[in-house]
């Protein structure tokens, strides 16, 4: 995939890149190749299949989710910055906070702000577990986000003590997203979200299975959640 063609099938979708953009989302493509070199990012490195399935299968949460106004936005185990880096390149107004348990994608991430120049993004080595429980960050962003991380029922409790009152957790997902819902409704109730939405498109060119689901947050999470480091994986909530 040429940047053009990148490029013009996001302007199909009604978002159209600047020239600025095009080039940082090239920068990102050359740093993530060289880093990937150094340290395991990412087992897609060919251009036409990062462009496809990191960037613009990144993008696509805004086809179903305005992102054009300026909110605070926490991507939790983004790995080499998908989907929250190509969300913030599209829409510089977002504050972006990335928290990962590993902080070889941390000094990975600072440096590809700093080669982007970007502003207004804040990258944490913690786990989710912990963060959760932080008072500088429970419940305190507008939006939470986390891609093909875990099942809904562990993600639940990962990312919805996060989210304000009124905010949403965006989780994206490839296929099975309607067994996963089945199965995690009950976490995702006792944590305080309800379903809003489920999306269901296909990625253009392999047109292979996505699924966006939009869980917005209606009451506080309970205290005790998210529980001990490991926990929520080993007992999930269902």
């Amino acid at each position: 995939m040429k940047n053009e063609q990148f490029a013009a099938m996001l302007a199909e979708k009604g978002i159209s890149l600047s020239p600025m953009q095009v080039e940082q989302f090239e920068v990102y493509y050359q740093t993530l190749v060289e880093w990937n070199q150094k340290m395991n990012l990412t087992a897609i490195t060919e251009k036409d299949e990062v462009y496809l399935k990191h960037f613009y299968d990144s993008i696509s949460a805004a086809f179903y989710f305005d992102f054009s106004k300026p909110i605070q936005l926490c991507d939790v185990g983004a790995g080499a910055g998908f989907p929250s880096i190509p969300l913030k390149i599209v829409f510089p107004s977002i504050e972006v906070t990335i928290v990962d348990s590993l902080n070889k994608r941390i000094t990975f991430l600072n440096h590809l702000a700093d080669t982007l120049k970007l502003d207004h993004v804040h990258f944490i080595h913690d786990r989710a577990e912990t963060f959760g429980v932080n008072p500088n960050h429970r419940e305190a962003y507008d939006v939470v986000t986390a891609r093909a991380v875990a099942r809904m029922s562990v993600l639940s409790e990962l990312c919805l003590p996060l989210v304000k009152p009124g905010g949403f957790f965006i989780a994206m997902k490839a296929s099975h997203a309607s067994e996963e819902l089945d199965t995690g409704k009950k976490a995702i109730a006792l944590l305080g979200g309800i379903v809003e939405k489920t999306y269901t498109f296909t990625l253009p060119i392999e047109e292979s299975e996505r699924n966006l689901v939009v869980i917005k947050k209606i009451k506080q999470t309970p205290k005790k959640y998210p529980r001990k480091p490991g926990t929520p994986n080993k007992m999930p909530i269902e």
